[in-house]
């Protein structure tokens, strides 16, 4: 048998009957038949889709002791085949397995309508992994099963499984009892495709999106190389896997909100939802309203049961942004949330009891603000369980430049521009500017320079006038001849590094120099080699 089989279905039933009931293999296949009476039960009581997949999953998984198994639904109108139920598979390799017809093994058995005996998968080219779930290489050993669902010559799914075998006869025999499984369950899967194919569809794109959040919210995905990030990063990653409590400090704009979704999306409250609220956003009459939900009738206007920010995050995360603007009323209610996880609607009396994770971000001083009396004490230290504070940009040295490269590029993608760097004059601005908006700032300055620039090049014209001043941005050369010199020297010699990622040989013959007297006047100017190679890199990446 060569890989990627197709499975033959004409078979004479006594043939069957015998291979079942001899039972030589030690792995008797006779008790299966009861479930199969079962599952037609099921198809002639309710045709629940649900129940049918729950019985074919347990008898894969427990009768023909599959490592993993698969069941799949094509959506003709998107014509996407999605991953509908499995066993052996986390949500985020659910998340990622979507083909289309003809695409791999599973996009081939839809297409087609036959099934497919993969013996070895380490063996298979038309394998994909779109799941990414085997790095393992001894699951390279396992065979591979994919049958299709029909009912009425269209195909409506596959069921797929992975199992080791030691006996050909024996995997024969599993395909085929995949083949009688998929067969009966056909109709409720027409049926569930008819009723739900809008649900249907929403689910794959819910989870795709879920997937596609997850892979940009991790903590390598955040942009910075600086020692201050870097430890911010590990803190992620240790915080992440448990269900403390999280209060992240930070001035205005450094990305505490990218941090928080971090922690949420790499969780294990990760499929729940996560559910922003900005407590600075919020009137005073309407803060217990919005957080907590309130009944039908409760006050003039409240035509209806709304539940609040708090019930919406239930199973998943709550990120309070700006909590330090809470009323101090507002603040007590909060307390109890945190020490009891349970709060009552506004106008109501039972209470809603609730499993959240609470991220809670400020950048104000909560310390100073309980001196003051402006902060609850007890509150403070219920939020304060696993402070993490975000460095502010101007303390990230050469994380500038690396942002600024990162929002070109991404400002000239969207605005259609052929920007591809930044001149060293702009570099120099950039790099003085103390950044009292950090990354938020940043970001606004890049997209207003992209929009400007007339050419391949950011400019320093194209800055803001704030960064452009002698004060702010420390660029006055002076007015003497030598002065200019070291100005054009120093620019030169930067734009030799840069053009050659920080290889301080390939400068200096690019500049004319030998070796030790390009490094002579980098010693001059404070220059450092590792500076541009790490900048080359992150624009690399």
């Amino acid at each position: 048998m060569t890989p990627d089989t197709p499975l033959n279905t004409d078979f004479d039933v006594k043939d069957f009957v015998d291979e079942f009931t001899h039972c030589f293999t030690g792995e008797c296949r006779v008790s299966i038949l009861p479930i199969l009476a079962q599952i037609n039960k099921v198809i002639t009581d309710s045709a629940d889709l649900a129940t049918l997949v729950a019985i074919t999953l347990d008898v894969m998984r427990q009768r023909l002791r599959m490592a993993r198994g698969i069941m799949m639904l094509y959506d003709r109108s998107s014509e996407t085949i999605f991953i509908h139920e499995s066993f052996g598979l986390t949500e985020e390799e659910k998340g990622r397995g979507i083909y289309a017809p003809g695409e791999g093994i599973t996009g081939r058995v839809v297409e087609t309508g036959k099934a497919i005996i993969v013996p070895r998968l380490g063996e298979s080219t038309d394998f994909l992994d779109r799941t990414r779930s085997h790095t393992d290489k001894r699951l390279s050993n396992c065979a591979f099963f994919c049958v299709p669902i029909v009912h009425a010559q269209k195909v409506l799914g596959t069921i797929c499984a992975e199992r080791v075998y030691m006996n050909q006869r024996l995997m024969r025999q599993d395909a085929e009892i995949l083949g009688m499984l998929a067969s009966l369950i056909a109709p409720a899967v027409e049926l569930y495709l008819i009723e739900n194919v809008d649900k249907v569809r929403l689910e794959n794109e819910n989870r795709r999106l879920k997937n596609a959040l997850r892979q940009r919210f991790k903590p390598s995905n955040i942009i910075g190389n600086a020692k201050p990030m870097q430890d911010v990063y590990d803190l992620i990653q240790k915080v992440a896997a448990t269900k403390a409590t999280v209060l992240i400090l930070g001035e205005s704009g450094v990305g505490k909100e990218l941090v928080a979704n971090a922690i949420h999306y790499n969780s294990p409250s990760a499929e729940g939802p996560f559910i922003k609220a900005n407590c600075a956003a919020l009137p005073e009459s309407l803060a217990e309203s919005e957080l907590f939900g309130h009944e039908k009738g409760s006050f003039t206007g409240a035509l209806g049961l709304h539940k609040g920010y708090f019930e919406q995050a239930d199973g998943g995360t709550i990120f309070l942004d700006e909590v330090g603007e809470l009323s101090l009323t507002m603040q007590a209610k909060l307390l109890r949330v945190l020490q009891e996880k349970v709060f009552e609607r506004v106008g109501g009396s039972r209470p809603v009891k609730i499993d959240v994770r609470i991220i809670a971000a400020t950048n104000r001083d909560l310390g100073e603000m309980v001196q003051n009396g402006t902060f609850r004490e007890d509150l403070f230290y219920r939020l304060n369980v696993f402070p993490l504070t975000i460095p502010a940009l101007r303390d990230r040295g050469t994380d500038v430049i690396t942002l600024a490269d990162h929002f070109v590029t991404v400002f000239a993608t969207e605005n259609n521009k052929s920007v591809k760097r930044i001149s060293t004059p702009a570099l120099n601005m950039l790099m003085s500017y103390h950044w009292p908006g950090n990354v938020r700032e940043l970001e606004n300055v890049m997209e207003r320079a992209v929009i400007l620039s007339e050419g391949e090049v950011i400019h320093a014209y194209d800055l803001p006038p704030s960064l452009q001043t002698p004060r702010e941005s420390g660029t006055v050369l002076g007015g003497t001849l030598e002065a200019r010199m070291r100005a054009l020297e120093y620019e030169m010699i930067v734009e030799a590094l840069k053009n050659t990622n920080g290889n301080v040989g390939e400068a200096a013959r690019e500049l004319g120099l030998s070796r030790r007297m390009l490094g002579v006047r980098m010693e001059k100017y404070t220059l450092n080699y590792k500076t541009f190679r790490m900048a080359g890199l992150q624009r690399k990446a």
